[in-house]
């Protein structure tokens, strides 16, 4: 959009510095801070709202704070107002803290999430400079998203493509990246195209992405479900759908009542499975182990039902099986990696041959109550939060604005605050 640019010398902007009105001049020189080589006029709140854990435990150390400190900003960065932002598995894992492990371990205190998605409010010179601009819609990960605004470094930035939803696209960060990584790389190509792969859990998340990108890279797949989500399982179109039932009082499938492995051989025509994905952890590695074909690949990246116990080695000579325990840093490790597989995902979105459910959305202020959802193991899609406006409705950097009587005359110029932007012609001429 336009945004009329004035001149610091102007009588209009001498009239600003008067009221008190802060701007920026776009000149950059070597003795310039950085606040003057911003592009666009700053009006973020010094403070915002988040979702803060300042201690390990349960969902109830999720405390909503409305007066945290707003990031600043490191050249090669940009501030995005957050629309969404997910909620992930891996994300009870960091509020758990120790009792997870040193790897989901974060100095305390700290801000939870890992992925969002909104609208640029900041970008610095080398954000600028690398092609990203204020009003572009943009999804992204980094750690510490739970809240109004957040820092993001260009590399870890996504532009949303026309025709995505944005809470798809927030989506796609974590969740959908992970499947694709899971159901392209992860296997280490010891998988070929029309040979099985199984996937637990496709009435979920990242395996309801994973069950129906492993059928569009042309594997034959075998899905667990529970019957509460079966529904959801055969929207993946998996080849065989293996319905079990639910652990009473609960959501999550009882992998005690059907023989899983049985009847995975019985499908296979007793060869088992190339490959099998398991975010399920401690109550799926036997049946993920036993369900291998010779020379398969466990693929095991998650703790739903707890973590996957210590085993030997030796366990896997029967049938000469691999096993690996990947991470999705490790796949996106590049640039390059990530535009790959972000591209490949944002083309089968838009051509319809990948459907997504979003299942519940949370406003920011009932983090807590997301996160119970999530682990209660009643979602049938993603999770996310709604990131709360302020009192005035937040800025629009999208919206239409009113010229301004005194164009500028030179290119070295500022940019009014919104607040000015907004006013008629009449009243700027005054």
């Amino acid at each position: 959009p336009f945004k009329p640019p004035i001149k610091p010398e102007s009588p209009l902007g001498k009239l600003l510095t008067s009221k008190g009105h802060k701007f920026y001049s776009t000149r950059a020189g070597p003795a310039a801070r950085f606040g003057s080589g911003r592009r666009n006029m700053s009006t973020v709140p010094s403070t915002m709202k988040a979702v803060v854990i300042r201690e390990n435990g349960g969902p109830e150390v999720l405390g909503y704070e409305t007066d945290y400190a707003t990031p600043k900003l490191a050249d090669g960065q940009v501030l995005v107002k957050n629309q969404y932002t997910g909620i992930n598995f891996i994300d009870t894992y960091f509020r758990k803290g120790p009792a997870m492990g040193p790897a989901y371990t974060q100095p305390l205190p700290f801000i939870g999430g890992q992925e969002g998605a909104g609208s640029i409010v900041e970008v610095t010179p080398a954000a600028a400079a690398a092609g990203f601009s204020v009003g572009q819609t943009v999804a992204y990960s980094v750690l510490g998203t739970y809240c109004e605004y957040t820092a993001v470094p260009t590399a870890k930035l996504l532009p949303v493509p026309d025709g995505v939803d944005l809470g798809v696209a927030t989506a796609i960060m974590t969740q959908g990246l992970t499947a694709h990584y899971l159901t392209t790389s992860a296997h280490a190509n010891l998988i070929k195209p029309g040979e099985w792969m199984l996937i637990h859990g496709v009435g979920g998340g990242t395996c309801q992405w994973a069950a129906q990108m492993a059928r569009l890279k042309g594997y034959k797949t075998i899905g667990t479900v529970s019957k509460g989500k079966e529904d959801i399982g055969l929207s993946t179109k998996c080849d065989e759908l293996i319905v079990l039932d639910e652990v009473p009082g609960q959501s999550f499938e009882d992998y005690e009542s059907k023989d899983v492995v049985g009847k995975v051989m019985e499908v296979t025509g007793g060869e088992g499975c190339k490959a099998v994905i398991d975010g399920i952890g401690k109550s799926t590695v036997d049946i993920s182990i036993g369900s291998l074909a010779r020379r398969g690949i466990f693929v095991s990246f998650g703790n739903a039902s707890g973590a996957v116990p210590a085993f030997p080695v030796l366990r896997l000579i029967k049938k000469s099986a691999f096993v690996t325990r990947p991470k999705l840093l490790d796949y996106v490790s590049t640039r390059d990696e990530l535009l790959m597989r972000s591209d490949e995902i944002f083309g089968w979105l838009k051509s319809g041959e990948l459907n997504v459910a979003i299942d519940r959305e949370f406003p920011l202020s009932e983090a807590s109550a997301g996160h119970e959802y999530l682990e209660s193991g009643a979602s049938k899609g993603k999770c996310i939060y709604k990131a709360e406006t302020d009192e005035l409705g937040g800025w629009d950097p999208m919206a239409p604005m009113a010229p301004l009587a005194c164009p500028p005359t030179s290119s070295d110029v500022v940019h009014l605050p919104p607040t000015v932007q907004r006013c008629s012609s009449a009243q700027a001429s005054k």
